[in-house]
């Protein structure tokens, strides 16, 4: 199958080759690499000099990610924590995904049953920590993806930058695996709301699991576009966890309705993304009479499951949005924040 957008360059220099078969091999050979060094910026021969010459330096450095590795201490470890190399970087198999989703799922309807006898538990502190980490940590992750994308786009266009596989870049494909990792912090948040014995809406439940096993297929299938969904998602979560934290503790925040609107959005523009970068790929492939601009990186499946959660999403926080805002049952004060929480140790949906 077609792997590569249509372009000539390669996902990363330190192979010409496919990163298939030969991936664990060179997992061996290259066991301990210096993190994020030594590989040029924009995907394949494209050095960071090459782009600093058509675009301003400050972009072009990514200062941010310049910053971390020149005062942040950071040791050598291995290729695969930094690469994603599937059977070897953590949690990169189906069995092991659907083994902790599982688990993720057993765990918070246990914790219901258990609570049931019990008081709910306040855990404001807890609860404001994890979200400030996960307010913080998203906006530093949204900085260095920008960083690295947008040189790329300046200097190749949109097109390249969303279905190429020289954007998938190694620094990118670190920021994949960091995102990745985060969609499993983000599984707490059901967890205190088990803890406060507040509803386990399906919304919220469906929307945290299967966005874990998203960010899973599309490093398989390696979606050149992911940045573009990705870095939309990081920018609401921004807004979203922080409203969670202030709110924790006794802030009013007066945009709290517009959330839900936001990820209403969010998910349109993906959608749009998506799909064009999916007919891409299909009529590059298959139909080859139809217009097109060209191919899109990635696999058939990772583009087909794509689309369908993310079809998926929209109707349901469509639906979430009426049932909350339009349609309040009679007799009872509809939840007014973006994600159906009255104060910040009310349920979430995302």
């Amino acid at each position: 199958m077609k792997r590569d957008g249509g372009g000539e360059e390669t996902i990363a220099h330190i192979s010409s080759s496919s990163r298939g078969k030969d991936e664990k091999a060179r997992v061996q050979k290259l066991k301990f690499r210096p993190l994020w060094g030594g590989y040029g910026r924009g995907g394949g021969s494209h050095s960071l000099s090459s782009v600093s010459n058509t675009f301003p330096s400050l972009l072009a450095m990514a200062p941010l990610a310049d910053f971390i590795l020149k005062y942040v201490p950071l040791p050598q470890i291995p290729y695969h924590y930094t690469h994603y190399v599937r059977g070897a970087t953590p949690i990169s198999t189906q069995p092991v995904v659907l083994s902790i989703l599982a688990g993720y799922l057993a765990t918070i309807f246990g914790i219901r049953e258990i609570m049931k006898t019990r008081q709910p538990q306040k855990l404001t502190f807890l609860f404001q920590v994890h979200n400030a980490i996960l307010s913080s940590g998203s906006a530093i992750l949204l900085a260095l993806m920008l960083e690295e994308i947008i040189p790329i786009y300046w200097r190749h266009g949109v097109f390249y930058a969303l279905c190429n596989g020289g954007a998938w870049t190694e620094r990118m494909e670190l920021y994949y695996i960091i995102n990745y990792y985060i969609k499993y912090i983000e599984l707490l948040d059901t967890v205190f709301l088990a803890l406060k014995k507040k509803p386990l809406a399906f919304l919220h439940v469906y929307h945290h699991s299967a966005t874990a096993f998203l960010c899973y297929t599309q490093l398989n299938g390696k979606t050149s576009i992911s940045w573009a969904v990705i870095t939309q998602n990081l920018a609401v979560h921004v807004l979203m966890y922080y409203y969670y934290y202030a709110t924790a503790g006794g802030a009013k925040i007066w945009w709290k309705k517009y959330l839900t609107t936001m990820q209403i959005a969010q998910f349109i523009i993906d959608l749009h993304l998506v799909y064009f970068g999916t007919y891409s790929y299909f009529a590059a492939t298959y139909w080859p009479r139809m217009p097109k601009l060209g191919s899109c990186h990635g696999t058939e499946s990772a583009a087909v499951f794509g689309c369908a959660l993310l079809s998926s999403y929209l109707l349901l926080f469509i639906k979430f949005y009426i049932d909350t805002y339009k349609k309040p049952a009679r007799g009872k004060k509809p939840v007014t924040n973006g994600h159906a929480i009255a104060n910040g140790n009310g349920f979430k949906t995302d």
